[in-house]
């Protein structure tokens, strides 16, 4: 079983910064990619961004720019920094690790709340 904890949600105002991070343990194996997602009340659950292991990353429109997603493969961790938060970024995230083709683990979600 693979376990994901992550860290660094919080109350920010809008304009400031928060750095989330996503550690992964347990019986890991062939690591497609990581990354995040959010929900927020109401709305279905969205990308924000993926990095593969070898690197290669993808960010919603809605945050390129001003979030960047990295990876230190060598702890099975994934970071997400978020600049220039915006109250519409308000949500739970939640990261995601994808092995092989389909298994798809996630973890428990952390709450990001910006007030404008």
């Amino acid at each position: 079983q693979v376990q994901l904890v992550e860290r660094g949600g919080g109350l920010v105002q809008a304009g400031g910064s928060l750095r989330l991070s996503c550690a992964a343990s347990g019986s890991i194996f062939s690591i497609n990619y990581m990354g995040w997602y959010r929900q927020a009340p109401g709305k279905q659950r969205e990308l924000v961004a993926v990095i593969t292991t070898g690197g290669n990353t993808d960010y919603a429109d809605s945050v390129k720019g001003r979030f960047t997603i990295s990876r230190d493969n060598a702890k099975n961790t994934v970071y997400l920094q978020m600049n220039s938060l915006k109250p519409e970024d308000t949500a739970v995230y939640y990261c995601k690790l994808r092995s092989g083709v389909r298994t798809d683990y996630w973890g428990q979600g952390t709450q990001v709340t910006v007030s404008s």
